[in-house]
């Protein structure tokens, strides 16, 4: 046993109730325990709303006034988001919260009845132990710009993994219809790629257009970087390439939907960025971490 569970295990004293609840998306139920594990007053449940939470408190209240008790830890699994209501009116009540960590919530079930099964009254009283025991991990709600600032990055990190799916996707389709691509342009997705994929996707529409035609194209947007031998190195591996034949119609449609996605996230990711700086500026101390050599906006935002 640690130091850090040591520490924990000394929160919960005789004049603490410790109550566990099992997290769902429409009923919590709940069970309360002194700090030797014995229970007081039975199983409670109640609905994901205003007035099923504030029968929680009062229930949690009257145990503790009922048994001397001063002092409440209420401890949950992290269940998907459906703690959270909860976590933000227990904070906003001055109710303490812990989370437990739902690995050992399933590991610890056969202790009771040596079966691993789920069951309403027996997950907030293995929850309850385990905050006994000082397995639990204390966790922080944030306010204001930090609660901002924590939706911004759940945001960020949402629209990146949605980018990634969608750059996946198009790479899949390079190797399906054009595998040789990547041969040309060192990353598909620089301003000469993006305009071949834009304009002359197919291997057969770059042999057809000729390798002059690509260069005149790519010199109406990008004035420096690409010159004839790309052209030609382009024009090239087009008329050996091993890319599928079949499906072109469709194949140019697919591509065209998935590079307009990924113009939606690379925008929607660029004006979150914009968000975050200006919730960083408003942090005391985030100006002075973002001048530290390679720590940008978005790696700060941990920090805070």
């Amino acid at each position: 046993m640690n130091y850090k569970q040591n520490e924990k295990i000394l929160q919960v004293t005789e004049k603490t109730l410790v109550v566990g609840v099992d997290i769902a998306k429409e009923i919590q139920f709940s069970r309360a325990f002194n700090y030797r594990g014995l229970e007081l007053g039975k199983v409670f449940s109640f609905p994901n709303d205003r007035s099923g939470f504030d029968s929680f408190k009062e229930w949690s209240e009257k145990l503790m006034k009922e048994n001397g008790l001063d002092k409440l830890i209420i401890g949950m699994e992290p269940t998907g988001h459906y703690w959270w209501n909860l976590g933000e009116y227990c904070r906003d009540n001055e109710m303490k919260i812990v989370l437990v960590n739902p690995f050992h919530v399933k590991r610890s079930k056969e202790l009771d009845d040596n079966s691993p099964t789920k069951n309403d009254r027996k997950d907030p009283k293995t929850i309850a132990k385990l905050v006994i025991d000082g397995r639990f991990v204390e966790t922080y709600m944030p306010t204001g710009i930090y609660a901002e600032l924590r939706g911004a990055a759940r945001l960020y990190d949402h629209v990146l993994g949605c980018k990634s799916v969608v750059q996946n996707k198009i790479l899949q389709w390079l190797d399906n219809y054009f595998p040789e691509f990547t041969e040309v342009f060192g990353s598909w997705d620089c301003k000469s790629g993006m305009i071949t994929l834009r304009e002359f996707p197919l291997p057969s529409m770059i042999v057809k257009l000729g390798e002059t035609k690509v260069l005149e194209t790519w010199k109406k947007e990008i004035k420096q970087g690409v010159g004839k031998k790309r052209a030609q190195k382009l024009f090239e591996v087009a008329k050996r390439t091993v890319g599928s034949k079949e499906a072109h119609n469709m194949g140019i449609k697919e591509l065209s939907y998935l590079i307009s996605e990924y113009d939606v996230y690379v925008k929607q990711i660029d004006e979150i960025k914009i968000e975050m700086e200006s919730l960083l500026k408003q942090v005391l101390g985030a100006k002075e971490a973002l001048k530290i050599k390679g720590m940008g906006f978005v790696s700060s935002r941990n920090n805070c």
